[in-house]
């Protein structure tokens, strides 16, 4: 057998420079953003011809901050109050042995320009800024979408968003194309579910720190700072 390890073929440029605030799931926000340029070997034009025949992809990725020495067999899934644990394999956690993601996101946009090349943007995202991708693949609806698949300890969970409080006078900070982006990522509620209710957090999206808390299902934004 032979030894090959992956090598990145793409990285991806997004919002997000802390994990704190990235969706759990790809495609919950859809606002959000991000842009595929090519490795310089993979940067062939020829490697893309008929992706834009698909409006869907599939990425695989590295969870780059999440690398661990020592395997864990089972995770608390933060969704579920940081309690109950599950297996790995029974999970989404980054924390799992070769910390590859997998992530549906949509294409919007097939660009070109000097410095990067052909590259693409997808938006649904929920992936850290300049991770590595390994792999593109289409998303193919007949193959992959399963209406008869169950849910699991996810359809307790899926529903969950949060109304958001954001005074225009902090919205009217962020750029007016990022506005929508932050309000759905807010909306998701990036806390744990064992967070109590008043507790001030703080979520880097692009350029901005954004203070928050939450009490019942409304979170109120508090301060946008412009980070330096």
């Amino acid at each position: 057998m032979n030894n090959h390890s992956l090598e990145p073929i793409a990285h991806i440029y997004t919002d997000f420079n802390d994990k704190f605030g990235i969706p759990r799931q790809s495609g919950r926000c859809p606002s959000l953003t991000g842009k595929i340029v090519f490795t310089p070997k993979y940067r062939v034009p020829e490697a893309l011809t008929a992706i834009e025949q698909f409006n869907y992809l599939w990425l695989i990725f590295d969870f780059t901050l999440s690398h661990r020495d020592e395997f864990s067999p089972t995770v608390r899934p933060p969704r579920l109050g940081g309690n109950k644990k599950v297996g790995v394999f029974a999970s989404r956690s980054p924390f799992r042995p070769n910390n590859l993601g997998l992530s549906s996101v949509k294409l919007e946009k097939i660009d070109k320009n000097d410095s990067d090349g052909t590259f693409l943007i997808v938006s649904g995202v929920d992936i850290l800024n300049g991770t590595p991708i390994y792999d593109i693949k289409p998303y193919i609806p007949y193959a992959d979408c399963h209406p008869d698949a169950t849910e699991g300890y996810t359809k307790d969970t899926k529903n969950h968003l949060l109304n958001v409080d954001f005074p225009f006078d902090l919205l009217k900070i962020i750029e007016d194309d990022k506005r929508e982006a932050v309000v759905d990522c807010l909306a998701d509620d990036p806390r744990t579910a064992y967070s109590e209710d008043g507790k001030v957090f703080k979520m880097k999206f692009s350029k901005y720190d954004i203070e928050f808390f939450v009490a019942g299902d409304t979170l109120t934004v508090t301060n946008v700072r412009i980070l330096q």
